[in-house]
């Protein structure tokens, strides 16, 4: 009886072995459905054994393998290998992490095309010809004509102004599926290139064939986008295939419209874990048959199987989104700078503000270095003005300068955005008699004031209760919100400027995808004067009228124990102040601070972000920190805090046999939040001088750690390159 070995969702770096009486090899890379215990579970079929690992005899046989798909082929396999490997993560959950879920299922999933290329059909032209009168679907006809490319996607048809009345039209034969191959390189409304643009794709396109990265340094509003449009553009000419990754959600939808009205005939697929199961099932399927020809999508799309894929693009490369920070801690930048490597093309790393490890990368010429140091519409770089408000009484957070500036764009006409990353109305609520303050039950962390919805809520666990009358300990009836969120800034804005329209703009503003477009549109339309927004607002947006960015509460990340704050917060301030002057309007950035004199606000003022980073990096090297060392994080979470820190501290001792000279293991602390939902938390620090002897290290380390015995009441996760120390 042939063996089939499968890759199942369990915690533990283990295969499982199963009988099929029709097996084939070419049904390795096939989905199945197993009998596991006393239920049933889905995998990967990653092998076809001559021999069992266990007794023949207590083999099972499978319920079903999934065969009305292709298989996964084999450098898809090698690239989840790779992430189990280097992430030390069992292989079944790594599996089901990249794959969809309908798929992962071993469900029925169609590899049809689900969005066909449409064209007018000579009925459609002849009743264009003859009818006196337009009805919804001949507009519909007439507005195709117009756009100049025949054919077109329906998703591209449905955005049109008559787009509703698609069905309509292909019911009536006016509208019909194109018929032979047709180009899918079709383009529209390219701008000019700037000189630099120019010569950053000529650099990419004209290098040697093979594997190379790229960092694409440019300057907030350089034209970015546009480079990876035209390097789309001439992968698509060749018959290639384009992966694109965008670090959130919010950015997804935006990109892809202005990518789908760029290649109107490129059928484009988004991958997304907002998308519904169906969907995404269905567009990773087109993308692993080949007929996607660009896949767009958050951190989850790398694992896209693409059998011709030319070039990989990764915008906002130093987002922190693209680091998974549960289940299987992987960064999808460094997996898809591995995946490039396998496949020998180039991938090119976008950032205003790049991670300091990928600018160390590129100074070093590891990297080739592509710049940009001029903006493609506005002719400077806003201004950036500091605020000291050491001696300054602030009303609501607003200084009185940054008060004035906004009243001088509702003069003008112009919008106004003040950043505060954080939401809300207050950060806790507190009483003055007896010093009771919001904590939420579950977490170390305080229950935020939402004085819209009369809620308080912890935006780690989501604990939800209504705002009480009086204080829960004293009765107190004077209870105070203390601190400030977007929420309480929106409402003071309002106060002192009755005649501004105010827009807040931020997760509770915002919790579905049509909400976020719904403000994009409102935005963009000139609806809004002032813009109260986190760092949702903070990349990807190009508002024209948007003049003037006034940031609040920045100095807090000064003092934050992560040694990567400041190069987050200097990220997040260039990225946000980037938002002003994109257009032919100047731009203007107001930081209100009680450290104006720190060398970080310094080169800000100066737009000089290789300045900060030459800085960075000097103290990171005096400290041993990233990337002159490389970490990993042991974390363990139990019911009490004991428990957490004592299995820590087993796997320390487990650990010092086997340390060679190089690698250091700290002492087991409890994390910065240590309670969170109910369960205490604590973490053990690894660090190497070399990658290799902390990988080297972690693999004998995790065999001895999956061979304790420990209470299922503890949980714990090895997180390798950690973000967050």
């Amino acid at each position: 009886m042939p063996i089939i070995r499968v890759a199942l969702p369990v915690p533990i770096p283990q295969l499982f072995d199963y009988t099929a009486e029709d097996a084939l090899e070419s049904d390795v890379g096939r989905c199945v459905r197993v009998p596991f215990g006393r239920g049933e579970k889905s995998g990967l079929i990653v092998g076809l054994p001559d021999a069992a690992e266990v007794d023949a005899a207590r083999l099972k046989p499978v319920l079903h393998i999934q065969r009305e798909v292709p298989p996964l082929p084999d450098d898809w396999l090698a690239l989840v290998g790779f992430v189990a490997r280097y992430y030390h993560a069992p292989l079944g959950e790594v599996v089901a992490l990249a794959l969809p879920p309908g798929l992962r299922r071993a469900d029925g999933v169609s590899a049809d095309d689900t969005d066909p290329l449409l064209e007018v059909a000579p009925a459609g032209r002849q009743v264009m010809a003859d009818a006196r009168r337009d009805s919804k679907a001949l507009a519909l006809l007439r507005e195709c004509e117009e756009a100049g490319v025949s054919p077109l996607r329906r998703s591209v048809i449905r955005a049109l102004p008559s787009g509703a009345a698609v069905g309509d039209a292909f019911r009536r034969g006016w509208l019909q599926l194109t018929v032979g191959n047709v180009p899918r390189h079709h383009t529209t409304g390219r701008p000019e290139l700037t000189d630099e643009q120019a010569t950053v794709i000529d650099q990419v396109l004209n290098a040697a064939p093979g594997f190379r990265p790229w960092l694409l340094q440019g300057v907030t509003g350089s034209g970015k986008t546009e480079v990876y449009l035209r390097l789309a553009e001439a992968m698509l000419a060749a018959g290639k295939q384009v992966l694109m990754l965008v670090p959130e959600i919010a950015l997804t939808p935006q990109l892809e419209h202005r990518v789908a009205q760029r290649f109107p005939a490129a059928n484009v697929i988004s991958l997304h874990s907002a998308l519904a199961e169906g969907a995404r099932s269905r567009g990773f399927v087109q993308a692993l048959s080949g007929h996607a020809d660009i896949v767009l999508g958050t951190r989850l799309s790398v694992f896209a199987p693409l059998p011709r894929l030319g070039i990989i693009l990764v915008d906002e490369e130093h987002d922190a989104s693209y680091k998974q920070q549960e289940g299987v801690r992987y960064s999808a930048r460094d997996v898809a700078v591995w995946r490039a490597r396998q496949r020998g093309l180039p991938v090119v790393l976008g950032s205003a503000t790049p991670s300091l490890e990928t600018w160390q990368h590129a100074r070093a010429e590891r990297y080739g270095l592509l710049s940009l140091s001029r903006r493609a519409v506005a002719s400077s770089l806003p201004k950036v003005r500091g605020v000291d408000t050491r001696r300054l009484k602030l009303d609501e957070g607003l200084s009185p300068a940054l008060q004035a500036a906004i009243g001088e764009r509702l003069e003008r006409g112009e919008q106004s955005l003040v950043f505060l990353n954080r939401r809300g109305y207050a950060p806790v609520l507190s009483c003055p008699a007896c010093g009771w303050i919001s904590r939420c039950p579950h977490c170390s962390a305080n229950l935020v004031v939402h004085l819209a919805d009369r809620r308080l809520r912890c935006h780690h666990c989501g604990c939800d209760g209504p705002i009480p009358h009086a204080c829960p300990s004293c009765g107190n009836q004077d209870i105070q919100p203390f601190g400030r969120g977007t929420q309480r800034i929106e409402a003071r804005l309002i106060e002192l400027f009755p005649q501004a329209r105010v827009l807040r703009v931020d997760r509770d503003a915002a919790r579905t995808r049509a909400q976020w477009e719904a403000l994009l549109d409102t935005i963009a339309a000139g609806e809004a004067d002032i813009l109260v927004g986190t760092q949702m607002m903070a990349k990807g947006h190009d508002f024209p009228k948007l003049t003037l960015v006034g940031v609040i509460g920045a100095d807090a990340s000064l003092h934050a124990a992560d040694f990567r704050a400041p190069e987050r917060l200097f990220q997040q301030l260039m990225q946000v102040g980037g938002r002003a002057g994109r257009g032919a309007l100047p731009g203007e950035v107001v930081i209100q601070t009680e450290y104006p004199g720190h060398p970080l606000f310094q080169h800000l003022a100066r737009h000089d972000f290789d300045a900060f980073a030459r800085m960075a990096l000097d103290e990171r090297k005096v400290a041993s920190f990233p990337p002159f060392s490389y970490q990993a994080m042991l974390r363990a979470d139990a019911p009490v805090l004991k428990d957490a820190v004592e299995f820590l501290q087993h796997a320390r001792r487990l650990g010092e046999a086997s340390a060679a000279a190089g690698l250091r293991l700290f002492d087991p602390v409890p994390m910065r939040l240590t309670r969170l939902a109910r369960r205490e938390r604590a973490q053990l620090l690894v660090e190497a001088d070399e990658r290799g002897l902390l990988q080297g290290f972690l693999l004998q380390w995790m065999k001895l750690l999956y061979a304790q015995r420990t209470s299922r009441e503890l949980r714990w996760q090895i997180d390798v390159d950690p973000l967050d120390v």
